[in-house]
């Protein structure tokens, strides 16, 4: 059945799970109907606004998911066409890096290390090509995460999470920012497992306007290296796996101003 022709009402309502950031709903639901039949190999999915009445959603938390199944090979944009199903075969779609990633199949701690080296590496490009606009933007989700209560373990995650994907986009470079977005399903699991304390939550929030400051002053190195001294704060608090070398401090003795990987004692 085509896609503009499936039944509407129930079968597209999302799961009701607070827990759980939107587009991570609306992609579910994608899948559901992808898996179900409904969606088949081929089909044009509903125009972006027909899709976002349908799950009663805003378009931007729609547009989130699509590019997260595109980066699945799950659906595909066809220039002035529109969204459509590339493929029905999820278990393999699961085997590749994307679909391994979108079904939390890597550590916490090998999420974070990559990470560490995206986000770093977006922080001194940012500070190269930001305009005014968005580092004003970027003090607002700034503002946006300290007001955030640290009992509120959602509002946290998804504040923090847009101030940092923000940053990432403030880099102007598209790839990095697709292979950044395939992490952040992950990265946003370890974040509410965590439970990050007020302390934690205040030393980040202190952090995130140190970067804003370099990159204010297009300071490619400072804003590096806050990013990386505020990407390995919470590195510690959250990398689980204690088998593996783990990235310290001493990355700022010498001349060096990237992680140093040291052998956990």
């Amino acid at each position: 059945m085509p896609a503009d022709e499936a039944p509407s009402g129930e079968s597209w309502s999302l799961s009701p799970d607070s827990r759980r950031p939107l587009p991570e709903l609306i992609e579910q639901k994608l899948r559901e109907q992808i898996i179900g039949g409904t969606l088949k190999a081929g089909d044009r999915l509903p125009t972006e606004p027909e899709l976002a009445r349908k799950l009663d959603v805003a378009r931007s938390s729609l547009r989130t998911a699509l590019q997260r199944l595109q980066l699945q090979g799950i659906v595909e944009v066809r220039r002035g066409l529109g969204w459509y199903v590339r493929r029905t075969d999820l278990t393999a779609v699961e085997e590749n890096l994307e679909g391994r990633l979108a079904a939390r199949r890597f550590s916490p701690t090998d999420l974070l290390e990559v990470r560490i080296a995206l986000e770093t590496t977006a922080a001194s490009l940012a500070a190269v090509r930001a305009d005014d606009g968005e580092l004003d933007e970027l003090a607002k989700l700034n503002r946006r995460y300290e007001r955030a209560s640290a009992d509120d373990v959602q509002e946290v995650v998804e504040a923090d999470e847009e101030f940092h994907s923000a940053l990432v986009r403030a880099s102007h470079n598209e790839l990095l920012v697709q292979m950044y977005q395939a992490l952040v399903p992950g990265l946003q699991d370890c974040k509410r497992h965590a439970q990050p304390s007020t302390g934690v939550h205040n030393r980040s929030a202190n952090e995130h306007d140190q970067v804003v400051w370099f990159l204010r002053r297009h300071d490619e190195v400072g804003a590096k290296s806050a990013m990386t001294t505020h990407l390995l704060g919470l590195y510690d608090d959250l990398a689980t796996d204690s088998s593996e070398p783990r990235a310290t401090m001493s990355t700022y003795v010498g001349v060096s101003d990237t992680p140093i990987w040291n052998r956990s004692r």
